[in-house]
């Protein structure tokens, strides 16, 4: 009986971007017991720290010392600046620096709506109805307005999941993007439930320039499938003498 070819990437890594203006900023004002994030940008336009820069350079030296057969061959990113720049600076210093970055609105960052810029305390303060509702629904369901869900962002990425497998079987895959779409790609590849990345989240944020990686494999019934080989790795960073930083992008849900 014929094996039908994987549909799967030969490889996909997920990275989440390195540390940005915005997570510093969000640090200090939550510090500060401030309602509001001190920063110009909007997110899209929010750039990488000097940090930042940093460690997706280290990031990008470490794929550079990866056999030149087993480097990335498609690099889909963010289009918003933070993730835009890692990748960028990731394909420079992997040696790859005529890969082609494609930006994919699929991958952007959660849309936050009204709760834009604003800490837990901010939330709280200023829209206390709505901070009382997303710690009963949980951040899994709650939309702000204007804004997404984990679940409306799972939504757009089935078709990016969809696209990789129609465009890029057996193909070695990079995405750079954010932290909740590492997670919500993370609930999709590994089919989990609700229960299952909400523990995970509350595990820890992901790491800025963190590695999360996918081979593709049979499963026992001969199919075809991804099998998890790294979750958050960060031997790039430790090895390059790297700080490690897991800001969050978005603020803690408020204890009802």
């Amino acid at each position: 009986m014929s094996v039908s070819p994987s549909p799967w990437p030969q490889t996909l890594w997920i990275v989440r971007h390195g540390q940005s203006a915005g997570n510093v900023a969000r640090d200090a004002a939550e510090a500060q017991g401030l309602a509001v994030i001190d920063i110009a940008f909007r997110d899209i336009d929010t750039p990488l720290s000097d940090l930042g820069v940093q460690q997706s350079i280290a990031l990008g030296e470490w794929f550079g010392r990866i056999d030149p057969a087993e480097r990335p061959e498609v690099l889909l990113t963010s289009p918003y600046v933070r993730a835009h720049e890692t990748a960028r600076l990731v394909a420079e210093r992997a040696g790859v620096p005529d890969l082609k970055l494609r930006a994919d609105e699929r991958l952007r960052e959660k849309e936050f709506g009204i709760l834009d810029r604003l800490t837990k305390h901010g939330i709280t303060a200023r829209h206390p109805e709505l901070a009382e509702q997303r710690a009963h629904v949980g951040k899994f369901y709650f939309r702000p307005p204007g804004g997404e869900s984990w679940c409306d962002v799972i939504l757009r990425l089935r078709s990016l999941v969809e696209m990789v497998t129609r465009e890029y079987a057996q193909k070695r895959v990079l995405i750079v993007a954010h932290q909740v779409i590492v997670n919500c790609l993370r609930y999709l590849l590994e089919q989990m439930d609700e229960q299952r990345i909400l523990e995970i989240d509350r595990q820890g944020d992901v790491p800025n320039c963190a590695v999360t990686s996918y081979r593709s494999v049979r499963a026992p019934d001969g199919e075809p499938a991804l099998d998890l080989q790294l979750v958050n790795f960060l031997a790039p960073l430790k090895d390059a003498d790297m700080p490690v930083t897991s800001a969050p992008d978005e603020p803690a849900a408020p204890k009802p």
